[in-house]
């Protein structure tokens, strides 16, 4: 669920409709994979005969599967309760990992989720309402733009319960983040942190 809630709003804003186009676009698909390796499997404990990179190797199988159908748009849905299960538990692994950069693709995570409740896609389409309280985060989003803090703090009920919001690496790298994909660009800002 992790992977899909990272790679489902950069493709909402690149107008794509199915997990499966997100795993064949240049740049999201790449982004996940360094994503998962760099960042969210060095967060799991170790499994009984598992390795987890090939277990990876499966799922990213399954997301390329055109037959399942999954629509990007059921995945985008309602993200002030998908974060706080799959997403900021993992910042709060990464950062305790330690690093200065330890969730810098984490962190473009929430911000692309930030930019997508903003309403519109990067072609300037609208973004139908997709949150029971959608209308809280589009207004959220769009005060983010010139304080992206104002993001985290408004949201205290998805970040501060895994204790990330506050933190000053993961405040630092958001900031970063959202500003790398308002003036750059999700595509670019992607490709910046698989560059990286």
């Amino acid at each position: 669920n992790g992977g899909h809630a990272s790679l489902c709003y950069p493709s909402a804003l690149l107008g794509l409709q199915y997990v499966h186009d997100a795993m064949e676009h240049p740049v999201i698909g790449p982004f996940l994979d360094k994503l998962e390796r760099t960042e969210i499997i060095p967060t799991v404990p170790p499994v009984p005969d598992t390795n987890l990179e090939e277990y990876w190797d499966i799922i990213a199988e399954r997301f390329s599967n055109p037959t399942i159908m999954d629509t990007i748009e059921r995945n985008c849905y309602d993200g002030s309760s998908r974060q706080p299960k799959f997403i900021t538990p993992v910042i709060a692994d990464a950062l305790k990992k330690g690093g200065a950069d330890a969730c810098d693709g984490l962190a473009l995570v929430s911000a692309m989720w930030c930019r997508y409740c903003q309403g519109t896609t990067e072609a300037g389409e609208k973004i139908m309402p997709n949150a029971p309280n959608w209308d809280f985060l589009q207004e959220t989003a769009m005060k983010a733009k010139d304080d992206p803090c104002v993001w985290l703090d408004a949201n205290a009920d998805v970040y501060d319960a895994a204790g990330v919001g506050q933190n000053p690496v993961f405040r630092e790298a958001f900031k970063k983040a959202l500003t790398a994909v308002e003036t750059k660009g999700v595509e670019k800002a992607m490709k910046d942190y698989i560059e990286a």
